[in-house]
């Protein structure tokens, strides 16, 4: 073996080795939210309701297929069971930072010590969702292999990977429906293939939990399920951890209804920039990975429940502005410097209860990551993305 992987093995070992010692010490105790989860899948085994108000702010939030892939789960002891979820958030969050890495590479020399800066900024919510036992990780892996697959599928003209791509894209909305954040795009870029895939997977994934409820059972849980997220979001829209738009506004203003409209026409200005950044890709080598990275930066900002952690889905955003980090002006290093120090640094250990909670209610993380949305436009209108 050479030195240098030799090194890295090394480094591997001992990262794997401190995870593992996390997880015995502290995590093992905590991540409630995969607790919520693995419930859910107890109960679908039972052929019981998914969704009760008596489980208050533990209410599981989910689709009713995305239940099944925590039943399995729901056999094994609790112990072994956190055990097996820590293990599958690790590797996907070793994943989308393995897949965003290399979809954001270039030929350039030098560059590829930049390729840590997403780790140190995004690194905390990583850690976030493991000690939550949250999803998003899986989701925004599942998302980036779809985003590979797309990659592959225009310069190889491998109608099989597309199709693929709409599989994985189908998976993750059938986890968590933020992910049709993609339709429009694949719409807009003619993947039929993908399209197609994506939409069977769909039907299949609403028809699958009738196994344990009957078909007309399956559709009362799923209004079950329309019905909890409509009246737990509200109360949700001025917690302090929640980074989405809507919950920006609903801050800044204080008026429910006019933090929707304002949110609306966010929406409509956010969907007319996404627009024409795709446009101007058309005449690009490679413009997926930044088209794909943007769409996987908005997904928190759209979500009304876009809690600040879920902002992990901007990796591969992060590590293509960070690959151009040169690129920019002095003035602009500068200013996306001290933006990525905010990320990272706004903790309440580090800044204290009254600074953390002035920070969180001026949705200050909300808009760091709106500024590195533009530096990402900027890289499409510089041809570099």
């Amino acid at each position: 073996m050479k030195p240098l992987k030799k090194r890295a093995a090394l480094l591997l070992s001992l990262v794997l080795l401190a995870f593992l010692a996390l997880f015995v010490i502290r995590i093992n105790k905590e991540m409630v939210d995969f607790q919520v989860n693995r419930t859910a899948g107890a109960r679908l085994s039972w052929g019981e309701s998914l969704y009760r108000t008596e489980d208050g702010h533990y209410q599981f939030k989910y689709p009713p297929f995305a239940s099944m892939l925590y039943l399995p789960l729901a056999l094994l002891p609790l112990p072994a069971a956190k055990a097996v979820w820590f293990a599958l958030v690790l590797l996907a969050s070793g994943g989308a930072f393995y897949l965003s890495f290399r979809l954001a590479s270039d030929k350039r020399k030098g560059a590829d010590w930049l390729a840590a800066l997403p780790l140190l900024i995004l690194g905390r919510y990583f850690l976030r969702e493991i000690q939550l036992g949250q999803i998003n990780a899986l989701l925004t892996c599942l998302l980036l292999i779809m985003t590979g697959l797309l990659v592959s599928a225009e310069k190889k003209r491998a109608p099989r990977s597309e199709t693929w791509a709409g599989l994985f894209w189908g998976l993750a909305v059938a986890l968590k429906p933020y992910a049709l954040i993609f339709l429009p795009y694949l719409v807009l870029k003619r993947k039929a293939r993908a399209l197609v895939s994506g939409a069977v997977f769909l039907v299949l994934a609403f028809l699958m939990p009738s196994f344990y409820y009957g078909l007309a059972g399956n559709v009362t849980v799923h209004k079950e399920w329309i019905k909890t997220l409509s009246q737990s979001t509200p109360q949700l829209l001025t917690s302090q951890d929640n980074a989405s738009l809507l919950a920006m506004f609903a801050k800044w203003t204080g008026r429910p209804h006019l933090s929707v409209q304002l949110w609306a026409v966010c929406l409509v200005l956010l969907a007319g920039f996404l627009f024409t950044i795709i446009r101007k890709g058309r005449t690009q080598e490679n413009p997926v990975p930044l088209d794909c990275g943007l769409l996987l930066l908005f997904i928190p900002l759209i979500s009304p429940l876009g809690w600040d952690y879920t902002f992990l889905s901007s990796v591969l955003a992060v590590g293509l502005i960070a690959r151009h980090y040169f690129d920019f002006p002095v003035a602009g290093r500068v200013f996306l410097s001290v933006v990525s120090l905010i990320i990272p640094l706004s903790l309440y250990d580090v800044l204290g209860r009254r600074v953390y909670a002035q920070l969180m209610s001026l949705s200050a993380i909300t808009v760091c990551f709106l500024v590195l949305a533009g530096y990402a436009a900027a890289l499409r209108i510089k041809d570099l993305g």
